[in-house]
């Protein structure tokens, strides 16, 4: 009898950055004139290719098309949004060159008041007045409204809070990827059991009303429980030698182009919402 087995995922950190990136403009603190790569961090996605090759990104940032010339992004085939703020989407044309190559338009998933922003923001997309051919990114808009797959990988949405603003993290498989938090309702608490791989927000040493500290994501990552966990959306404040010799076992800053696997393993019994549907049709 042949075991119930989840595939690897491969996740390409592609930023790593707050929204002002690393260096900040005009800064001269230690971490923005560093020498070590990791300091330079460009706003925060991940690219994640899947076990029957389907790629997918996780936002679009105002530095995509110099992370995917950077770390090798050919192609994308399905896009999926956290939120709607301008670190997150601003990056969405840059997608131009994929979509013209491929056959279909590139399906971007996301929550209803992001599909809204990304309507308005890049309305030219979807104007039938606008000119057709190589200048417009041919895209579909698709309604995250609950558990979902892509190809054969469970995806999970897993509702955030940044400040007072819902968001999305979320969970494929065995891995969750959870930016831009600073709290987390206590409903999504038990879509985040037995993970391998976590992905959490760390912004800098102080409170912050939208980003959890380093303490407190420390804490989260704590009772969290994954295997591995990895911070991100950090800013100047924390250098990645200083702050990775501070960190528990297990934990540790990501860094740009930062390339990790979920191991080959039995299915885990996390929670389902249901039965899962397809936004790629």
């Amino acid at each position: 009898m042949s075991k119930d087995i989840r595939a690897p995922l491969r996740i390409t950190f592609l930023g790593t950055g707050t929204s002002a990136g690393v260096p900040v403009v005009g800064c001269d603190c230690e971490t923005c004139c560093s020498d070590d790569p990791r300091d330079k961090r460009w706003r925060p996605s991940i690219f994640l290719e899947l076990p029957d090759a389907t790629r997918v990104l996780v936002d679009t940032t105002p530095d995509f098309r110099s992370q995917a010339l950077s770390f090798g992004v050919a192609g994308v085939d399905v896009i999926l949004f956290t939120h709607q703020h301008a670190d997150h989407v601003m990056g969405l044309d840059d997608v131009r060159p994929f979509s013209i190559r491929q056959p279909a338009a590139i399906p971007c998933l996301a929550d209803a008041a992001t599909l809204a922003a990304l309507r308005r923001v890049y309305a030219y997309v979807w104007d039938p007045a606008s000119p057709k051919g190589g200048g417009l990114p041919q895209l579909r808009l698709g309604e995250v409204t609950g558990h979902f797959s892509i190809g054969n990988v469970d995806v999970v949405p897993v509702p955030l809070l940044h400040g007072s603003y819902p968001i999305l993290g979320y969970r494929f498989g065995d891995f969750a990827y959870l930016t831009d938090c600073s709290a987390i309702p206590d409903e999504s608490w038990a879509l985040l059991e037995q993970l391998d791989v976590l992905v959490l927000d760390a912004l800098r040493h102080r409170p912050h009303p939208t980003h959890f500290s380093l303490d407190e994501a420390i804490e989260v990552a704590s009772k969290i429980g994954a295997r591995r966990t990895y911070f991100t959306h950090m800013c100047h404040d924390l250098g990645h030698a200083q702050t990775c010799a501070l960190l528990p076992q297990g934990v540790t800053l990501a860094h740009d182009g930062l390339v990790i696997e979920t191991p080959e393993r039995p299915r885990s019994g996390r929670p389902r919402q249901g039965a899962a549907e397809s936004l790629l049709s």
